[in-house]
């Protein structure tokens, strides 16, 4: 089974095409595919398959490293959109359409050549994340850790998202706490957790402990979760690029609210192909 491995600011992917159909995958051959030790290692395993929307040039499904499904990964269709180009199925220059699990995704460009993905709408809507306990959206929730209040914006992005802001990201506790609210039975789905340090209006630090995964180097959905959240708030300028640092490099947010739509640029880079011995 041929392979690409893949990376978006550190954020690394196994990529197998699966466009005519095989090999059917399990979730236990993607969580050995993703054993950093006895496998190929990655965070999450994405597969290319045939489009699902009129219009779209391919598919794609996300596998978490333990072998569960996601519905959405950033960096994810940044890498698939630019293994698709490199392909030849989709064109070098202008945009074009891919479909995730969370719907199609438009495709396009930054001023340097870069990809750029329409991530859709941010939904704030409780049971949209889904998020029991809560009828109408808040600006910030509360949940107890034993007897500790965590404050949190929620979010989905086809995905379910809970953001910390925090006054330090280097003292965050950031696998306890993300542990717990994953655990937590007001997130039935579990959650992805990011906690962000506010530099500037356009200027945010940003770690990310994802579900199914345990803390990654960036999370492109996790990204555009922050922003959003710290938008809404105020704390941030909307309509404006702003630069989301993570461990694994900078990506590039710009949150439109009168149009509700956010959109996503940042590094993809091939690593190397290989075959996987089954």
């Amino acid at each position: 089974m041929r392979f690409s491995k893949m990376h978006g600011a550190g954020n690394d992917f196994v990529v197998l095409d699966l466009r005519n159909g095989k090999p059917a995958l399990t979730p236990d051959a993607c969580a050995r595919i993703a054993d950093r030790h006895r496998g190929i290692g990655c965070d999450q395993l994405l597969t290319v398959e045939p489009p699902r929307s009129a219009g779209a040039v391919a598919a794609y499904r996300v596998w978490n490293a333990d072998g569960s499904l996601a519905e959405q990964c950033g960096n994810g269709a940044r890498c698939i959109a630019a293994w698709l180009v490199r392909d030849g199925a989709a064109p070098m220059l202008g945009d074009f359409s891919i479909d995730s699990p969370a719907g199609t995704h438009v495709v396009g460009r930054d001023g340097q050549g870069g990809i750029v993905i329409d991530m859709g709408m941010p939904r704030f809507a409780p049971q949209d994340i889904p998020l029991i306990g809560w009828h109408e959206a808040r600006d910030t929730y509360t949940l107890y850790i034993g007897s500790s209040p965590v404050y949190f914006g929620a979010v989905s992005l086809g995905n379910p998202h809970a953001v910390i802001e925090v006054a330090a990201l280097d003292r965050a506790t950031v696998e306890a706490t993300g542990t717990a609210l994953q655990r937590n039975a007001a997130f039935p789905e579990s959650v992805n957790v990011g906690f962000a340090e506010i530099i500037a209006r356009d200027h945010i630090r940003l770690r990310v402990f994802e579900r199914g995964v345990g803390e990654t180097l960036a999370c492109g959905s996790g990204a555009c979760a922050a922003v959003a959240v710290l938008s809404k708030r105020g704390q941030l300028d909307a309509g404006r690029e702003i630069k989301v640092q993570l461990p694994g490099g900078m990506l590039r947010i710009r949150y439109d609210q009168d149009s509700g739509r956010i959109a996503m640029g940042g590094p993809t880079a091939f690593v190397f192909e290989g075959e996987w011995q089954q």
